[in-house]
C-alpha cells in the first residue's frame, strides 16, 4: 500500500461532498470506484471510515487508495486544443472587472457561451487564457444567448462558482437588459407572465407561450424612450430564467426585438439603415460578492446597437437614469390577493349593518345635520287608587 495518496482539504472545497471532490480534483475515478473504496474501508478521512456523501472540512485529510488499473476500453480523455496568441489576447480584451473571486466579461454578439453542435467558437474555449495565475481554471456559472451581448460573469474559484450558482438560483442576483423593440408597448411599465416550454418539432432550440404545459415565467419591461410609433428602446429584468425568455415574452405581446427573426419574423426587421443584428444587451449585472460586499458592473453597448441608438434619436444617458430600486407593477398573484383581500373587507361591513339592523335603532340626523334624540315609547299613566 505505499501508492496510497493522502490529500488536505482546501479552503475552496470546504463543505463540498465526498463524491464531488473526486469529481473535481480526481476526475478519471469513477463513483464505482469511490463506493467501492469507501465499502471496503480503503477511503478515509481524518483517518474515520468515509462515505461517497460525507461531507469535507477545510483542512481535513483524505487518504485515497491506489488508481484502479485502466480498462482498454475506455474512452480517452479529449484535450482542450492550446490557444493562439491571437485568442488569448481577444479573451482578455473581453475582461472590464477582475477580482480574486469573480471576472466580468463583455460578450460580443456573435460569439456562443459555449459549445455544442458545429459550435467551435465560444467563452468556455478561451478561459484558459483567463487564470491570471490563479491554480484553477475559470467556471461560467450563467450563459447568454449567442447574439445577446453584454456582461457575462465567470467565477475564478470553485467556491465563487457555488456562491454565484446559488445566487442565479435563488434570484438575488439582478441582471438588466436593454432592447429596442418593434413598435411601443402601450403600458411603459408592465410585467409580463407566461409560461414557457420547448417548442415541439425545433428539437429544444425554440420555446414558445404554453398555458397548459409550459413553467411560469416572468419579465418586467420599462419603455425608456420611443421613437414615434415606430420602435421603442426599453429595459429588461427577467424574474425567472427561461430559455430566450425575454425574446419570446416581448414577442408575445406584438413588440419583437430589433433583429430577432427567430421570434419576431420577417417584422422584426426595421429598416432606415437599422442593423439586422439582434438589439439585446446584458447592460448589467449586480450580486453578491463571496467575500462580502456587492458586485455591480455595467457593460457598454456593441457598436451596431449604439449606432441604431443614434440613428432613432434616442439619448443613450436616459437608460441609466431609470430607477434601479423601482417597485416592480403587480403581478396577477397580487391582483388576486388584493382582490380577495377587498371582498372580504366588503364582507365584514355588510355583516356588521345587518347587526346594526336588528339591534338598537340608530339616532336619526335632522334636517341641519344635528343628531335628532331617538323617540321614547310614553309610559303608561298610573291608574286612580279606588278609595
Amino acid at each position: 500500500m505505499s501508492d496510497v495518496r493522502s490529500f488536505t482539504v482546501a479552503p475552496d472545497d470546504d463543505g463540498i461532498r465526498l463524491d464531488r471532490w473526486f469529481k473535481r480534483h480526481l476526475p478519471d475515478t469513477s463513483f464505482t470506484i469511490v463506493a467501492k473504496w469507501a465499502r471496503t474501508g480503503q477511503l478515509r478521512v481524518d483517518g474515520a471510515r468515509a462515505t461517497p456523501g460525507d461531507r469535507l472540512v477545510a483542512g481535513q485529510t483524505l487518504r485515497v487508495p491506489p488508481p484502479e488499473p485502466v480498462q482498454a476500453t475506455a474512452r480517452p480523455k479529449r484535450e482542450r486544443p492550446p490557444l493562439s496568441d491571437d485568442e488569448i489576447a481577444f479573451a482578455r480584451e473581453l475582461v472590464i472587472h477582475q477580482d480574486a473571486q469573480a471576472l466580468v466579461l463583455n460578450k460580443p454578439p456573435g460569439l456562443a457561451t459555449q459549445g455544442g453542435t458545429k459550435t467551435t467558437a465560444h467563452v468556455d474555449g478561451l478561459l484558459d487564457a483567463l487564470t491570471f495565475g490563479a491554480e484553477g481554471r475559470p467556471k461560467l456559472v450563467h450563459r447568454l444567448d449567442k447574439d445577446t451581448s453584454g456582461a457575462l460573469l465567470v467565477a475564478r474559484t470553485s467556491r465563487a462558482a457555488a456562491f454565484f450558482a446559488k445566487s442565479f438560483s435563488g434570484r438575488s442576483a439582478k441582471k438588466t437588459y436593454w432592447a429596442i423593440v418593434v413598435g411601443v408597448p402601450s403600458i411603459e411599465d408592465g410585467m409580463i407572465e407566461l409560461p414557457l416550454a420547448k417548442q415541439p418539432g425545433t428539437g429544444g432550440e425554440k420555446m414558445h407561450v404554453d398555458e397548459a404545459e409550459g413553467l411560469p415565467s416572468r419579465s418586467r419591461y420599462r419603455v425608456i424612450e420611443r421613437a414615434g410609433n415606430r420602435a421603442a428602446w426599453v429595459e429588461l429584468t427577467p424574474f425567472t430564467g427561461r430559455t430566450h425568455q425575454l425574446r419570446v415574452h416581448m414577442a408575445a405581446i406584438g413588440h419583437p426585438i430589433v433583429g430577432d427573426g427567430k421570434y419576431g419574423g420577417p417584422a422584426a426587421f426595421l429598416t432606415g439603415g437599422i442593423s439586422r443584428k439582434m438589439h439585446l444587451h446584458s447592460r448589467r449585472i449586480a450580486v453578491d460578492h463571496p467575500d462580502g460586499g456587492h458586485l455591480d458592473v455595467t457593460a457598454e453597448l456593441p457598436t451596431h446597437f449604439a449606432e441604431s441608438l443614434a440613428s432613432l434619436g434616442f439619448e443613450p444617458m436616459l437608460g441609466d437614469r431609470m430607477p434601479l430600486d423601482a417597485p416592480p407593477p403587480p403581478t396577477k398573484a397580487d391582483q388576486k390577493a388584493k382582490a380577495r383581500a377587498h371582498a372580504k373587507t366588503v364582507r365584514k361591513e355588510r355583516k356588521g349593518e345587518r347587526r346594526n339592523r336588528g339591534g338598537a335603532e340608530t339616532p336619526r340626523r335632522g334636517a341641519s345635520g344635528t343628531r335628532k334624540p331617538a323617540a321614547r315609547k310614553s309610559e303608561p299613566k298610573p291608574s286612580p287608587k279606588k278609595r
